[in-house]
């Protein structure tokens, strides 16, 4: 066994004797960091916050917040934590510490009740004080508050609300909080935080960690971790662990050897080609939101979709699309999009187009020695899309009905229509019959009405808590509909 170290709050602390499996929530309660809590277990709460220094897109290093219950403790071998009780700075000879910025906003402005959840928001409100391309959009400190804000959503200090969509507050309301996340200011030239995103982010750390009959194993390449796959096809791959955590927590899955593979280099790369549009695998979707920077329309209307900036911060496509879940939101957005995944094994790669890759519920064409390397995306990219996510909240819900669209119009004739769908089979689909319906035909208010019936026909939707299958149905029709009245408004103006 190799020694397993996490540096958390300046200091370097053993992973054993804790399992494998053990998770970085449990593994910083066991030594005392109890501001860090467990609400849900799910990652949808975000009393479980905590920063994590990754490699940064406008810097070398970013503070990241992510949910402490989803996450191995062994997955951080190597790395840094910052925990509510690291923001602030030590007193000296035994007097009271400092509060940091974002913990003294907080207090002074009533963001805090019974305190179960103020670890968390701390975590994520400090996550996004850090960002390197916060802007001030007007006054900042104790001023802000009261000052006109940017837009709904955005403080004048350039606070994006959304970076606290994950955390949840049950007795304090959430104005408080929002008036102390608008008031706070930029950080401080001796900041020590902030100086430590000019310094690199700590590298991938070989890891081979047992405890009793299980592993954690962290390949160091491509070609290791695809020959340990060879070697060990019943390996359970993680990369964000934010469906693998839950599996974990909430029905005690245990396995036996876990290979994590979201640090590969190989699967880090976001690339440019002449023909297509290449995403690594384990590329996080917050790295390929900031990254991509709305160049990819639809997958820019995706992302403030997908759950919460907290499971935004570690999940990833390849994640997505390996669980196999029909009511992923990524795969119907892909399937628009006409993607590819790139699959590699110890043979080599071979490409194969999302539309043949789901053969059933939660089952692929991807083998046990096989992992998803990349997304293909082909350009040019189409001119009309859509993505129509019905759920029963505006943001950070499950679906139960996803559909995306990516149509091409030339002369009012529609030249491509490409549809993907989730929540309406075993696995995600393309909509076949519609696209041919609308293929070669006027895009008018008849071709629309038409094709929208036969959309309504497609998949084969399925009752249950979440909508039943009338209601699934009707939902396909109404969003077509809903994309022919957003197009002929953005002609109209």
């Amino acid at each position: 066994m190799v020694s397993a170290r996490i540096t958390v709050n300046g200091k370097e602390t053993p992973l054993a004797p804790d399992a494998p499996h053990t998770t970085v929530l449990d593994f910083l309660r066991e030594r005392g960091l109890t501001g860090t809590k467990e609400g849900c277990a799910e990652g949808e709460c975000g009393a479980c916050s905590v920063l994590v220094a990754r490699p940064g897109v406008n810097k070398p290093t970013d503070w990241v917040a992510v949910n402490a219950c989803l996450v191995p403790a062994a997955a951080l071998d190597g790395q840094e934590v910052v925990t509510a009780e690291g923001l602030a700075t030590p007193g000296a000879d035994g007097t009271p510490a400092t509060l940091h910025p974002v913990q003294e906003e907080m207090a002074v402005r009533g963001g805090s009740q019974c305190g179960y959840c103020t670890p968390g928001f701390i975590c994520s409100m400090a996550s996004e004080y850090y960002r390197p391309d916060r802007c001030s959009h007007g006054e900042t400190g104790a001023e802000a508050a009261e000052a006109a804000h940017a837009d709904a959503e955005h403080g004048p200090n350039g606070f994006d609300l959304h970076s606290l969509s994950g955390n949840l507050c049950r007795c304090t309301g959430y104005r408080p909080i929002r008036d102390a996340a608008y008031a706070v200011g930029e950080p401080a030239e001796d900041d020590p935080l902030a100086q430590r995103r000019e310094q690199a982010a700590p590298e991938p750390v070989a890891t081979s960690y047992t405890q009793g009959d299980s592993t954690f194993l962290r390949p160091a390449t491509l070609d290791e971790a695809v020959q340990l796959l060879r070697e060990r096809p019943e390996a359970v791959l993680v990369a964000g662990s934010t469906d693998y955590g839950v599996e974990v927590n909430i029905r005690s899955r245990r396995d036996q050897c876990v290979v994590a593979i979201d640090r590969l280099p190989e699967l880090r790369e976001l690339r440019v080609e002449s023909e297509y549009l290449e995403i690594g695998a384990a590329v996080t979707l917050t790295e390929i939101e900031r990254r991509l920077d709305g160049t990819v329309p639809l997958l820019a209307e995706l992302f403030p979709q997908f759950a919460s900036r907290l499971i935004r911060n570690s999940a990833t496509l390849g994640g997505n699309l390996g669980t196999g879940s029909p009511i992923g939101d990524s795969p119907p957005v892909l399937l628009a999009l006409d993607a590819s995944l790139v699959l590699a094994s110890a043979d080599g790669e071979r490409v194969v187009p999302l539309a043949d890759y789901f053969t059933g519920y939660r089952q692929s064409v991807r083998r046990p020695d096989e992992l998803i390397r990349a997304v293909r995306i082909p350009t040019p990219l189409s001119q009309v899309t859509a993505f129509h996510k019905i759920a029963k909240r505006r943001f950070d819900d499950i679906s139960s009905v996803a559909v995306a669209f990516a149509v091409d119009i030339e002369g009012g004739i529609v030249r491509k229509a490409r549809i993907g769908l989730g929540g309406v089979a075993a696995t995600p689909i393309r909509s076949l019959a519609t696209e041919a319906a609308l293929e070669g035909r006027p895009w008018t208010q008849e071709t629309v009405d038409a094709a929208a019936r036969i959309l309504r026909g497609e998949g084969t939707p399925m009752s249950d808590h979440r909508a039943s299958s009338l209601y699934r149905s009707a939902m396909l029709g109404t969003s077509l509909k809903k994309l022919y009245a957003q197009t002929t408004e953005a002609v109209s103006s």
